[in-house]
């Protein structure tokens, strides 16, 4: 039996299953891994959240890397892997998808916003850290662009910061609290594109693991879990989930 025909039959057997995404998912697209050797993190440091809140030269270098980054993601397109983890969740072979990502691809997959976990948050758009009010990023990158000039809410005069969680940044409750309830709930737990090394977000295929689900890991390069997983594929993610998925008559 081929490693795809066993991803196959795992998933034919599920009736409940949840898909895990990291950003191995989302690098197919042209979105580099922002973390890896050569990523933007290994060429700049991080601007942890308290140092956001409390200086205004550094909220500044937080949207100056923003917008270097931000052409990237906002060229990219649904990539096939993307594709496939979308007929799983139409299908209702996949209730949700708790994702590690902040790039929206899934929602642009054609994946309902309500069955998208956001763990860390999504940088299409920004957000007031007072009172949440939603904002665009177009009129902010002109505004920046042309004087420097930092965003401030115009409904309570907050902060406005991208809605990402920033490191030192508190995870977001809801998020960690539905993406618990999908591990402790499914029967199998597939995790696409994660190097699974990252918490607490990696604890989820472990808690999905313990409480009976059988756990699937495809990535590219071994992670930490995959001597717990029950199927393991080291490869392309998104030709090797389009053909299990097409070939599970999803």
């Amino acid at each position: 039996m081929s490693a795809i025909d066993r991803l196959r039959d795992m998933l034919a057997a599920s009736r409940n299953a949840v898909v895990f995404t990291g950003a191995g998912i989302s690098t197919e697209s042209g979105i580099p891994d922002f973390r890896s050797p050569g990523g933007i993190w290994s060429r700049h440091q991080p601007i942890y959240f308290e140092d956001f809140l409390a200086s205004e030269a550094k909220r500044r270098e937080y949207w100056r890397l923003k917008f270097i980054v931000d052409q990237d993601i906002r060229n990219a397109k649904p990539n096939s892997g993307h594709l496939a983890v979308a007929k799983l969740v139409r299908s209702g072979k996949a209730g949700c998808v708790i994702t590690q990502n902040v790039d929206g691809l899934h929602q642009a997959s054609g994946i309902a916003e309500e069955q998208v976990i956001e763990l860390h948050g999504n940088t299409t758009y920004a957000a007031c850290l007072d009172c949440g009010k939603r904002f665009e990023l177009a009129p902010i990158r002109t505004a920046f662009e042309r004087n420097a000039s930092l965003p401030l809410c115009d409904r309570c005069r907050g902060i406005v910061k991208t809605a990402t969680i920033s490191f030192g940044q508190a995870m977001p409750a809801e998020a960690m609290r539905r993406a618990e309830q999908a591990a402790l709930a499914c029967d199998l737990f597939l995790a696409v594109g994660s190097s699974l090394v990252v918490y607490p977000a990696a604890s989820f295929p472990v808690l999905a693991k313990r409480s009976g689900a059988r756990l699937v890991i495809l990535n590219r390069d071994p992670t930490p879990l995959d001597p717990m997983a029950d199927w393991v594929l080291h490869t392309e993610i998104g030709p090797a989930l389009t053909a299990a998925v097409d070939a599970d008559g999803q």
